[in-house]
């Protein structure tokens, strides 16, 4: 990219990032009056801004809550995705690819079932974050292990052998003790219903952590799109770069799925809608990711809470209907590149 394609596209993304800002405070304000029970924004403001009565009061406190909980799980979801297809030079592989849904939900039912531990408590969350951290780490350690440039490859098979030897546990404890599926099945389909800031002080220090090292590689996982050869002659740590990319990601997806259960699609369109929006420079679309990961996520929740109101559709639902449209435009698209 040429010094002036860059200082063209500056002033562009500035404006793209400022426009997301607004439309994220836009969300935020929806997501705080839709519910079983509408608010009309003028009622959301002048209780921010003033005294509510009682009930709108608690009512606004869990609201405010869970929008909280989902600006930071989906900002941690989109920043993994961007991460992974990054380090993978994969435009299709998402934080899952590590199998850390998978570690996360076999932790769930493993505690659940010898521990007696409850989904949606703070003691879930750390079970969820150990289990999802430890497949990642198994993953990782076979993935690159040996030569370098088969690595990847190897990442993705060991991946998804740990995710179906996880996910066959999972099923096998579900069929033979349904009472406590009960208690897990919510869960794992990805809900910010019974989320709060207990989740999210849980595992704050892994999102800001993860988010700080994503925000370290920015640069040299630019240079490594180049190519593994071209990223070396530049000076590029090609090895230490994807181990601490791939660090990040597990930390951010396994403090996501920890939270509020694996939802499925944002860690792999997010990153999508954000190239279109800021180009493929790293650092910009971590930036993008940041703010759009967000939005869609809340987004996705507040439809959840429409459509079956006084009932809700559970997310991790919403965001699988919404994220298979545009996987499927992202393969039609890759076709066409290669194709010409």
């Amino acid at each position: 990219m040429t010094a002036g394609s860059t200082s063209r596209r500056t002033p562009r993304t500035v404006l793209v990032l400022v426009g997301c800002v607004v439309v994220l405070a836009l969300v935020c304000l929806i997501s705080l009056a839709v519910g079983s029970k509408p608010t009309s924004l003028p009622q959301v403001v002048d209780a921010l801004t003033g005294r509510p009565d009682a009930y709108l009061a608690t009512v606004l406190d869990a609201r405010i809550e869970r929008t909280l909980l989902a600006v930071g799980v989906g900002a941690a979801l989109a920043v993994s995705g961007a991460l992974m297809q990054g380090v993978t030079v994969n435009p299709l592989a998402d934080p899952g690819l590590l199998g850390i849904n998978a570690g996360a939900a076999a932790a769930m039912v493993s505690a659940s079932v010898w521990l007696g531990v409850s989904t949606g408590t703070v003691a879930s969350a750390w079970v969820a974050l150990l289990g999802g951290g430890i497949a990642a780490l198994v993953v990782h350690t076979i993935g690159t292990a040996g030569d370098t440039g088969a690595s990847m490859v190897r990442l993705v098979l060991a991946g998804a052998v740990v995710a179906a030897v996880l996910n066959a546990y999972v099923q096998a404890i579900a069929l033979s003790l349904p009472r406590h599926f009960d208690n897990y099945r919510f869960w794992v389909v990805g809900s910010l219903g019974d989320g709060g800031l207990d989740q999210l002080r849980a595992v704050a220090p892994f999102v800001v952590m993860g988010l700080v090292l994503a925000l370290l590689c920015a640069s040299s996982l630019n240079a490594l799109a180049l190519g593994t050869e071209a990223a070396a002659g530049l000076g590029v740590n090609t090895t230490l770069v994807r181990t601490a990319a791939l660090g990040a990601a597990t930390l951010l997806c396994a403090a996501a799925t920890a939270a509020v259960g694996p939802i499925a699609f944002v860690g792999l369109a997010v990153p999508h809608i954000v190239r279109a929006l800021v180009g493929l420079d790293m650092r910009r679309q971590l930036l993008g990711c940041l703010l759009v990961g967000p939005i869609v996520l809340l987004g996705a929740d507040v439809v959840g809470r429409v459509v079956l109101r006084p009932q809700e559709l559970m997310v991790g639902v919403v965001t699988a209907f919404v994220g298979a449209p545009i996987l499927l435009l992202a393969v039609r698209r890759l076709g066409r590149k290669a194709q010409a």
